[in-house]
């Protein structure tokens, strides 16, 4: 399995390219703050095709160039319940941030949303780019955050990790995501880390929103968050 990660120029959210290999079609997940022209060379240098583009939840960080990336014709997959955030996140945006992305860009953000949007489900298969994916719904960071699980991992890998998981910012290596946003439940977080979280094998891969890969091994014993929980 090929996967890619593009670093966001802004938060430091991590946009992963994931494809049975170089040649194919793609999945591209949560394509944040000034990825476009960087998924773009990724996808021709590799011989790529975008098949859909994933969201692990809706906040701008991981959602604002999904509109450009999915050019459309692809379609976005996010969460029900983190559905309304694609029709207008600049709006609950502070006013400070826009600032911000105004003076490192140059210019006003601004917000179209994509043509086409697809709800997910905990709990569904889905069958994109050649590829089986699992989705778990995992609220706490938003309403809507999600899991994407894949049954096999990047070529180069070790032996111990046999799949792969994308967390968003459910799970991060050493930590988890905060749940004082708007959205944000820090009780329906701790449900979710100990229901969706610790079940995953020990030889899961986990690529998060934000930071390195680690692995639910790593995780299980070191992330005081989930050590408090085991």
């Amino acid at each position: 399995m090929l996967v890619i990660g593009i670093e966001a120029a802004a938060f430091g959210t991590n946009c992963y390219l994931v494809a049975p290999a170089s040649g194919e079609e793609c999945l591209i997940i949560d394509p944040g703050v000034g990825v476009v022209d960087q998924v773009a060379e990724t996808l021709s240098a590799h011989g790529l095709r975008p098949a859909a583009v994933l969201l692990t939840h809706g906040h701008l960080d991981h959602t604002y160039s999904v509109t450009p990336v999915c050019g459309g014709t692809t379609a976005a997959y996010i969460h029900h319940d983190d559905r309304y955030r694609l029709r207008d996140p600049l709006s609950s945006t502070s006013p400070q941030l826009l600032g911000m992305l105004e003076q490192q860009f140059g210019r006003r953000a601004n917000w179209a949303e994509p043509d086409t949007v697809v709800d997910l489900a905990g709990g569904q298969e889905l069958e994109l780019a050649g590829l089986s994916l699992g989705v778990s719904h995992a609220p706490g960071h938003t309403e809507g955050s999600v899991l994407f699980s894949l049954p096999g991992v990047p070529t180069g890998m070790p032996d111990e990790v046999d799949r792969t998981v994308l967390t968003g910012d459910v799970l991060f290596a050493g930590s988890i995501g905060r749940t004082d946003l708007p959205g944000g439940d820090h009780a329906a977080m701790l449900r979710s880390l100990r229901d969706v979280v610790l079940p995953l094998p020990d030889s899961s891969l986990v690529l998060p929103g934000h930071g390195p890969a680690t692995s639910m091994a790593r995780e299980r014993t070191t992330n005081p968050y989930l050590t408090s929980l085991a």
